[in-house]
């Protein structure tokens, strides 16, 4: 999952009010009431984007037709405005949700201030063993489990097929390759070869990635995002503005990302396994789903890597329904439900067994897909993690706009670390 990451650490300022739609004034006393059924009302939060918001409501009302008893109250949030206005209902405990859909870099800060239930001897974590390892990382800290993997995505290149055949150019395989493909397609279509998103910094990681770079080395406790690799990655990415192969907006990039590829003003962009349906629905896809091509993320001048993401499920600690939120994180991260969500969206499972269903297996964009995330990067899992973007947002905006160069940028993001992470050389 990736979209607007950078919103969410500026959403922290604009003072929410937690409003009555979580699970500390709806749920009511629930759970079993000793007689071994299910009760009450779970509130869930749910993150995901307008694609993917229908699936969930109609999967979660499933749960309610097994548990007639049970009233599942599905509130979509904006995945912009979830990370705060979780911490200010939690921290206020007024108003946080039973259920939270959360991006996997949440999960240690909303654990650290003891907002999460551990879920290990619980229903929630069940048959823990079917989990890639990699979707279970994430769920950890201290030693506990906080949540339970839902969906894993990675970063791949959508592009166009049609128009880098009509500027004969081949699947770019590098950004140098993507840079050089942007002149042509530009000179031969006049459309612009990649939309760069300029406003997430989880966007940045890529180049970061492929340049040999890293944000942290975790185990040595040291920062290394304004190491060369750090540096480079920034040249790269305004290089490919100032060459016209790329645009860019400082805000609403998923959107305007979006837009620019399903219309087709631009030939490649960068997205996720969650944008596919949005993608299909645009006018250069709808009726030609063959047009739609995906390939790994182009590699640096070191490696070619993406960075780990993905959603999963986590309890609010000060739920009063307890039991029949355990039970809903167990539906709603089950096998059955996964496979689900696979078909009717193309997102990646966790489950190792779901991979085996024929109708996922066949499935062409988890093809591709489970390889890249099976090499992606796994980011720190660390209560600061979601803070590390903010850092990068910033930095990037100036190097993008021509306000600071690669150089300043990246050692303005090593020295908010360090400030950040007071432990960290």
């Amino acid at each position: 999952m990736r979209r607007g990451i950078a919103v969410t650490a500026l959403v922290s300022a604009l003072a929410l009010t937690a409003t009555a739609c979580g699970g500390d004034g709806d749920s009511g006393e629930g759970g079993s009431g000793g007689s071994g059924e299910l009760s009450g009302t779970v509130t869930f939060w749910d993150t995901s984007n307008d694609a993917e918001k229908g699936t969930y409501k109609k999967l979660a009302e499933g749960f309610e037709k097994q548990h007639p008893k049970v009233d599942v109250k599905v509130v979509s949030v904006p995945f912009g405005e979830a990370n705060a206005k979780f911490k200010n209902a939690a921290g206020g405990n007024s108003g946080a949700p039973d259920v939270m859909r959360t991006e996997v870099a949440w999960v240690a800060d909303f654990a650290n201030l003891g907002y999460l239930a551990p879920l290990d001897d619980t229903a929630a974590l069940d048959n823990a063993g079917d989990y890639l390892p990699q979707a279970l990382a994430s769920t950890k800290f201290k030693d506990k489990t906080y949540a339970v993997p839902q969906t894993i995505d990675s970063l791949a290149l959508f592009y166009n097929k049609k128009m880098l055949k009509a500027a004969k150019v081949d699947v770019p395989e590098t950004f140098a390759d993507v840079q050089k493909a942007g002149k042509d397609i530009k000179d031969k279509t006049g459309k612009t070869g990649l939309y760069l998103r300029g406003d997430d910094p989880y966007y940045y990681l890529p180049y970061l990635y492929g340049e040999g770079g890293d944000m942290l080395d975790t185990k040595a406790k040291k920062v290394t995002v304004d190491d060369k690799p750090g540096v480079d990655a920034f040249k790269v990415m305004k290089e490919m503005l100032d060459s016209k192969a790329a645009i860019t907006d400082a805000s609403d990039g998923y959107n305007n990302q979006l837009n620019a590829f399903k219309d087709g003003d631009v030939a490649m962009a960068l997205d996720g396994p969650w944008s596919i349906e949005g993608a299909l629905a645009g006018s250069e896809f709808k009726n030609d789903k063959d047009n739609l091509g995906v390939a790994a993320v182009p590699a640096g001048s070191q490696r070619q890597a993406s960075p780990q993401g993905g959603w999963n499920l986590s309890v609010y600690a000060g739920s009063k329904n307890l039991d029949a939120s355990y039970e809903f994180v167990k539906y709603m991260s089950s096998a059955k439900v996964q496979q689900q969500t696979t078909e009717e969206l193309s997102l990646l499972p966790t489950r190792k067994s779901v991979y085996e269903v024929p109708a996922v297996k066949d499935n062409m964009m988890v093809q591709f897909f489970r390889p890249a995330v099976e090499k992606a990067i796994e980011r720190p899992w660390i209560p600061e993690a979601n803070a590390l973007f903010e850092p990068i947002r910033l930095q990037m905006e100036k190097v993008l706009a021509g306000k600071a160069t690669p150089e300043k940028a990246a050692e303005g993001v090593g020295d908010a670390y360090r400030k950040l992470l007071k432990d960290y050389k």
